[in-house]
């Protein structure tokens, strides 16, 4: 199972390189460097990974990592893999099969690979392993980590439906499962239960209305809810224990999710019609059950995931993907976490997206350096909460107009008596009685300090270097693609990973 190939570059390699200089160098650098991406604690790692398989996995581990590697950078599937392994010399440089007839490993290989990956985290290794590099050759300071966090759109591989195909697609997902446990024809079952919305080649087709009578929508979603229940009530009587196990009890809840979140009574005639509004943990897609609806602004939604980097010192140290409805701060502490196992995290540069989370407090509690732009203070021209001098200690605010005024709970204001005769109140606020109000937010203290910060060049322009981030984001992007090659926040984290660890390659590779 060890990769037994050559360190140093043979004639024909030779040859091969020396074509590649303008064109391809990265192909050229991978051979050169894969002897210590690769090292013996390395290939250890991944070996272990076969130990407790069953029958024999001749293929090295180390050569699949390379080809996930090399898809990742070409985009090429599994199958176009072992096609560009025979046809593609640069591919059989890396690989270190220069000449051959049959590709060095199968289709098959490689999916078993990625779930070995999975299943022991390899992914998150593998990504080490080129931070880990970089910091062998001296290119990675890791005594104080300078590490900031971006995140972009991913949209879903799986198909976005409205909710009567959803409810349709999911009903189908039933009858299907129903059909492999219990032993009988799809179609038997279909016929059984008299479900005619699964007889024709789709939902809408099968439902045959005029779909701008709202009079008619009615009536087939009663239709389609009465079948869904014929076939519920076909399961329970068939299938039996089947129904507590997979994959029949996933298809069952996965129904009766959709229903319920696009579902609700009319306030009229009690009866359910399309819900108004999107549910907020809306599921849009069967074959995707972990894609989300999520926004990038309120002008830009879309739905699928997110994918979130840290980097730090000039490479990704960690990389994570997660649902497109998920705030960025969820990813901020498993980001911290992963970016902490390779040195102390001195510094953590944000955008206002990573704000708003216990994590980001502690990280400044704790006496290190947050670099953020703060949340704008608006107030139609007039006194914005930054002309008032807040002082958390004191536990008070004092106004422009040097008025001071006890912080209590969530905010502080200032009394009517003081405010009415001020000379300034026009300044202040637009409300004709009543005195002037500033809220007290639960970060306050990172927020005065993040405010103190970017008022000074300085701090300007460290805020200027989070930039580097966002490079690095989309570069991820040229490299990944707009779209999830897979279905799943794990499968698309171990994708985003491998694009991670080539972007690290190509940043070594340069300096």
């Amino acid at each position: 199972m060890h990769w037994d190939v050559p360190v140093e570059m043979g004639i024909r390699e030779s040859k091969i390189a020396k074509r590649l200089q303008r064109v391809g160098r990265f192909y050229v650098f991978l051979r050169e460097i894969r002897h210590e991406l690769f090292d013996e604690g390395f290939e250890k790692e991944l070996e272990a990974a076969y130990k407790r398989a069953r029958g024999t996995e001749p293929l090295p581990p180390a050569l699949l990592a390379m080809v996930t590697l090399l898809q990742a950078y070409d985009q090429v599937s599994d199958a176009d893999a072992v096609v560009t392994a025979v046809m593609d010399k640069r591919w059989q440089l890396a690989l270190g099969c220069l000449g051959a007839e049959e590709a060095p490993f199968s289709q098959g290989s490689l999916v078993r690979f990625r779930e070995r990956m999975i299943q022991h985290d390899l992914d998150r290794k593998l990504l080490d392993r080129t931070v880990a590099l970089a910091k062998a050759k001296g290119t990675f300071g890791w005594q104080k980590l300078k590490v900031a966090l971006d995140s972009s759109p991913l949209l879903g591989a799986g198909r976005v439906e409205d909710t009567w195909n959803l409810i349709g697609r999911a009903l189908s997902l039933v009858v299907d499962c129903a059909a492999k446990v219990v032993g009988v024809s799809r179609e038997e079952i279909v016929t059984e239960a008299k479900l005619e919305v699964l007889q024709g080649p789709s939902i809408k087709v099968a439902l045959d209305i005029d779909w701008d009578d709202p009079a008619q929508q009615t009536m087939a979603l009663q239709r389609l809810l009465e079948e869904v229940s014929r076939a519920q009530a076909w399961v329970a009587e068939h299938a039996g224990d089947n129904v507590e196990k997979p994959p029949l009890k996933e298809a069952l809840a996965a129904l009766r999710r959709v229903i319920e979140q696009d579902l609700e009574p009319d306030p009229t005639t009690s009866k359910p019609r399309i819900k108004r509004g999107v549910a907020r943990d809306r599921r849009p897609s069967i074959g995707d059950p972990d894609m989300r609806h999520g926004r990038k602004s309120k002008a830009k939604p879309f739905t699928g995931y997110k994918r979130h980097i840290a980097k730090a010192q000039g490479f990704i140290v960690a990389a994570l993907v997660q649902p497109a409805n998920h705030a960025d701060n969820a990813a901020t502490r498993p980001l911290l976490e992963e970016a902490a196992r390779h040195g102390a995290v001195a510094e953590l540069h944000i955008d206002r997206g990573f704000l708003g989370c216990e994590t980001v407090d502690d990280f400044h509690a704790s006496g290190r350096l947050v670099l953020c732009k703060p949340w704008p203070s608006r107030n139609h021209g007039r006194f914005t909460k930054i002309d008032f001098k807040i002082d958390l200690e004191k536990g008070e605010v004092t106004c422009p107009a040097n008025m001071t005024t006890p912080i209590k709970k969530t905010g502080a204001h200032f009394p009517e008596k003081s405010c009415e005769p001020c000379s300034r109140r026009a300044q202040c606020t637009a409300a004709k009685t009543g005195g002037r109000s500033v809220a007290i937010h639960p970060q306050e203290k990172l927020l005065l300090a993040l405010r103190e910060r970017r008022a000074t060049r300085e701090g300007r322009a460290e805020l200027r270097q989070r930039i580097t981030v966002e490079h690095s984001l989309a570069a991820i992007a040229a490299i990944q693609g707009p779209r999830a090659r897979y279905k799943g926040i794990r499968k698309n984290s171990l994708d985003l990973r491998r694009c991670a660890a080539v972007a690290n390659l190509q940043t070594l590779k340069a300096a």
